[in-house]
């Protein structure tokens, strides 16, 4: 990868930006990539899930034997109380968790190494 791609993958400030930005660089270092967005219903933003669904994790990152999950936070947001729950329940079983903000960007791309 050219050093002025990772450039122009650099993260926006908002949490789309840097959803995708974190994407663009896990395919570009091949990863297979899960990412689930909430969409607009007529009770409010919704994700469909079934199960244990809420505040399961942005991203879920595999490539060969590695597994990685990522929660996505921008500005002063920090993970929920169910987001923790999931973190806790994957690192408990091995895999490997992070939460990531865009002023990660040189250790969001360390990892994805």
């Amino acid at each position: 990868m050219n050093p002025r791609d990772h450039e122009r993958l650099r993260p926006a400030e908002n949490e789309a930006g840097f959803t995708a930005a974190v994407l663009a660089l896990a395919r570009l270092r091949g990863w297979r990539c899960a990412h689930f967005r909430p969409a607009r219903t007529l009770r409010g933003w919704r994700t469909a899930v079934a199960g244990d669904g809420v505040g399961f994790p942005d991203l879920l990152l595999v490539r060969a034997e590695r597994l990685v999950v990522a929660e996505l936070k921008v500005g002063r947001g920090q993970p929920t109380a169910d987001q923790e729950r999931w973190l806790a329940a994957f690192q408990a079983a091995g895999v490997e968790v992070y939460v990531w903000r865009p002023d990660q960007w040189d250790k969001i791309q360390e990892v994805l190494t």
